[in-house]
């Protein structure tokens, strides 16, 4: 009877026991995720991460992605000249999670295209310029992309990490849902087969995503990546990351310098948080709201697509926050809002992308 008492006693202080530690563990996450609510704040000496997107690399029969090699260089040693530092993808998560107060400049190279690694890749890698490489995994070894082992042997060198761009770089946004998580689930196994892991990193195909794809992203992955200009600061959604992508047409050295040297629009919010659009919500109500301390709001002026010209949005500015009026419907296939502000600090810049279904 003892012995049955005890081992009851037992059970039930051991039951307790993991109660308690779950709550704790609920507690604890709870308390980080209102934190990250609550503490976010208006950083004005916050000069950000710029981050670059580029695909093809002397491809010129496609001229909306790719670069000549001769004005990738250029470029490279623009960044140099302005004495702007290369973030290390594996520095990432600190320099995210803190107030920048040095500009840095992150590269991303987007599809593992073979023009990269002949001739962007040789330029990188003499220079020890650091990068994130995201790569489809259906697309690789097929013509015109790198081989696993290319990919391999580059993933060594520790100023080169590797992204998942998902498995098939289809219009995700047209899948069911289901689909589209077996679309990510094979690629991250065989990212897990083919280099052991599966990447921090995502990047969303043609930036495209819902906010349901979204939240699924957010489980697999620590950031992610999107293909709507603007800097990144410590307050921006760390699954809807923000670059500038870079090609024959808006490549020209001129621009290419007024870009890096960009500061973030910090901002507390953005509406509608789904950036997918059918016939119903488009065009979007957005509104845009600051933080109260935050000060130029009304020198922020908008531009956007919609109706397929681009022309400067109607701005509605009340309290701390700016309500960004459309007339007209995004066509498809994407719809682009870009803001921008001169201040004592320099050009601001934020923007972000709706997808239409």
């Amino acid at each position: 009877m003892y012995d049955r008492a005890s081992v009851m006693i037992a059970k039930i202080i051991f039951s307790l026991a993991a109660s308690i530690i779950k709550f704790i563990i609920f507690y604890l996450f709870f308390l980080n995720a209102y934190a990250e609510t609550v503490n976010k704040k208006y950083e004005p000496e916050e000069k950000g991460i710029l981050a670059l997107i580029y695909h093809r690399f002397e491809e010129n029969k496609y001229p909306s992605t790719n670069i000549r090699i001769d004005a990738f260089e250029k470029q490279i040693n623009t960044i140099i000249n302005n004495k702007l530092k290369f973030l290390n993808p594996k520095n990432f998560g600190y320099e995210f999670s803190r107030v920048s107060k040095e500009k840095k400049i992150l590269i991303t190279i987007d599809d593992a295209f073979s023009s990269f690694y002949l001739n962007a890749w040789p330029i990188l890698k003499k220079n020890k310029i650091p990068f994130i490489l995201f790569v489809s995994t259906e697309t690789v070894g097929k013509k015109g992309y790198m081989s696993w082992s290319e990919i391999i042997g580059i993933s060594k060198e520790d100023f080169v990490f590797i992204g998942n761009h998902s498995h098939s770089h289809e219009y995700l946004t047209k899948y069911k849902f289901d689909d589209f998580k077996k679309d990510i689930d094979q690629s991250i196994k065989i990212f897990e087969t083919k280099i052991n892991y599966n990447p921090i990193f995502f990047s969303y195909p043609f930036g495209e995503y819902s906010l349901e794809q979204k939240k699924y992203i957010s489980d697999k992955f620590e950031f992610a990546f999107g293909q709507h200009s603007g800097v990144i600061d410590l307050n921006k959604d760390k699954y809807e990351l923000p670059r500038f992508p870079i090609n024959e047409k808006y490549g020209d050295l001129e621009r290419f310098k007024f870009l890096i040297n960009l500061l973030p629009i910090q901002y507390k919010g953005l509406i509608p948080d789904d950036k997918l659009l059918f016939d119903y919500n488009n065009p979007p109500s957005m509104i845009i709201e600051f933080f109260e301390d935050q000060e130029n709001i009304n020198l922020i002026n908008c531009f956007s697509n919609e109706g397929g010209d681009w022309k400067n949005s109607e701005l509605k500015y009340f309290d701390n926050k700016i309500e960004v009026v459309f007339s007209e419907k995004f066509l498809p296939r994407r719809g682009r809002i870009n803001c921008s502000m001169k201040d004592n600090y320099g050009w601001r810049w934020f923007g972000t992308q709706f997808t239409l279904n």
